[in-house]
């Protein structure tokens, strides 16, 4: 527990966003919430027109709404990532129809990417090792052959 901590303080910041960063899809989910919000921001009509409009028009907003939310949770909850890669792809796919062409082809492409990524990321069944550490054992081992060789 207090080596845990140790190692923690000393990794620093960058060093535990990249050990958060490695336990998730993090590309993924980044970019299927990047392809909601740039489909949000492309939107021309007001939330008036919209709701005067009806279902269809609501569409508009709740598909890259939700894509965005599947982002996020993809983000936080990583043990459900097929189910919300699966909806995100069907949710991009779905703003084709719904949302100025899928925010001109951009956030379509963002929101598939991500949800192709999360289905295809597998957690990692080894602990990570930095590049130096394994420089260090690579010279060690370098080391103690070159030791062996001449003795």
């Amino acid at each position: 527990m207090l080596s845990a901590m140790a190692d923690r303080t000393r990794r620093g910041p960058r060093g535990t966003f990249r050990a958060w960063r490695a336990r998730r899809p993090f590309w993924g989910g980044l970019l299927l919430a990047l392809g909601g919000g740039e489909i949000l921001l492309t939107e021309k009509a007001s939330l008036k027109v919209v709701m005067h409009i009806g279902m269809q028009g609501l569409a508009g907003y709740l598909l890259p709404g939700l894509m965005a939310l599947l982002g996020l949770l993809l983000l936080f909850n990583p043990a459900q990532r097929l189910f919300y890669s699966i909806t995100g792809v069907l949710l991009s796919l779905g703003t084709w129809l719904t949302s100025n062409l899928g925010g001109f082809f951009i956030g379509l492409l963002l929101g598939v990417v991500g949800s192709c990524l999360a289905f295809g990321w597998l957690p990692d069944q080894e602990p990570r090792t930095g590049r130096r550490k394994r420089r260090r054992r690579a010279r060690a081992l370098a080391a103690r052959e070159a030791e062996g060789t001449t003795a």
